[in-house]
């Protein structure tokens, strides 16, 4: 059995990443393809347990250093746990955020910089997506979409952080030309998913060749 796909969706609060995802879930499954559809952080139950700790609006002391440590923490026994066993399956693999999130929010948004990769490529073991697709979405847009009063503790960061971590995503895709798709995501909800169903073809017919 060949290995499986790994797709991952990246972009800022508010972007519309998870309507999109379902979308692609039932568009894949409507191939017969097997779908696993996971989010960071989370995904397991160490995981989940851990994003309530980073989301938590009450733990406003976190260090910078120690929020990348949970999040590549969470990450470490997602891959183990979750994706890498369904990747081995044969089966695609959809994730609402992953490494590339801890590389703009804490590399670029925190200024924690080189060391989010080198930390991360150690909880993935070197595990990358085959296929990212970037929300590329004004920050200022974004959190006009997400009432106030439901904001967790990243999402209530000041707008200047959000767009450091936005500048963070550009210079993500800029580097990766090959795995990261840019979508604007400022259009219709269709319009954005009849752009990714041609990428996803794409993929899937490359795998057959």
């Amino acid at each position: 059995m060949s290995r499986g796909i790994f797709i991952t969706l990246e972009g800022p609060d508010g972007a519309g990443k998870t309507t999109q995802i379902q979308m692609m879930k039932e568009y894949l499954e409507s191939l017969g393809k097997t779908v696993l559809l996971t989010r960071e952080p989370g995904g397991t139950g160490i995981s989940e347990k851990l994003r309530e700790i980073l989301l938590d609006k009450e733990n406003a002391e976190m260090s910078d250093t120690t929020e990348m440590m949970i999040y590549a923490a969470a990450r470490a026994q997602h891959v183990a746990e979750r994706i890498r066993p369904a990747l081995e399956r044969g089966e695609v693999v959809i994730c609402d955020r992953f490494v590339d999130s801890s590389v703009a929010y804490q590399g670029y948004g925190r200024g924690l910089g080189d060391a989010v990769q080198e930390v991360n490529r150690y909880a993935t073991a070197g595990l990358e997506p085959d296929r990212t697709f970037f929300m590329d979405l004004d920050p200022a847009i974004g959190r006009g979409r997400i009432g106030k009063g439901v904001q967790d503790r990243m999402e209530r960061e000041k707008l200047d952080f959000h767009y450091r971590v936005y500048e963070g995503y550009l210079k993500i895709w800029q580097a990766n030309p090959h795995r990261v798709i840019r979508l604007d995501a400022s259009r219709s909800i269709d319009t954005i998913q009849s752009e990714i169903r041609k990428h996803l073809q794409q993929m899937l017919d490359e795998e057959e060749q």
